[in-house]
């Protein structure tokens, strides 16, 4: 992860629980193309990435909370019309996933252009519909969640989720 990935995260990993900055073990990120097939490649990315740390049995709720956190930041931080303009090779790609680990702990992150946090539904008839129960499914699997503003000159936020490992 180059310097402006550190950077991006810093807020992120002010807001979780105290980890020791010596524990960091590995961190993987990939950028996801403005269409819905993103969250299969995001999948599979994370698949692979947890096969390399050796944290395979973990995929099926990693994979369902990064589902999630794909499809919404698709669904609700991208302009309904993607201009060609926009996504040339000299602007960074809209979305982007960051897979972090620890010893004890796993980060899932999602930066979106989109400076609104993600809201969850009020109601149970809210939890019923299909588009209103990708937090509540975040909340239920993962260990912890939440979101920043991204700082400087990045525009946007980061939504990130944690799990706890063995």
């Amino acid at each position: 992860m180059g310097t402006n990935g550190s950077t991006m995260l810093e807020p992120l990993r002010q807001g979780l629980p105290p980890i020791d900055p010596a524990g960091v073990s590995s961190s993987a990120s990939c950028a996801l193309p403005a269409r819905f097939e993103a969250v299969r490649g995001a999948r599979q990315f994370t698949r692979s990435t947890l096969g390399q740390w050796e944290l395979g049995h973990r995929f099926d709720d990693v994979s369902l909370v990064v589902s999630e956190l794909v499809t919404n930041a698709l669904r609700h931080a991208l302009p309904d019309e993607t201009s060609a303009a926009v996504h040339t090779a000299a602007y960074e790609p809209p979305v982007r996933l960051h897979l972090m680990r620890w010893k004890s702990r796993l980060v899932c992150a999602v930066r979106d252009p989109s400076h609104d946090g993600p809201a969850e539904r009020e109601s149970e008839e809210d939890f019923a519909a299909e588009s209103g129960r990708g937090l509540f499914l975040v909340d239920s699997f993962s260990d912890g969640w939440g979101w920043h503003p991204l700082a400087g000159s990045l525009r946007g936020k980061v939504v990130w989720a944690l799990f706890r490992l063995g």
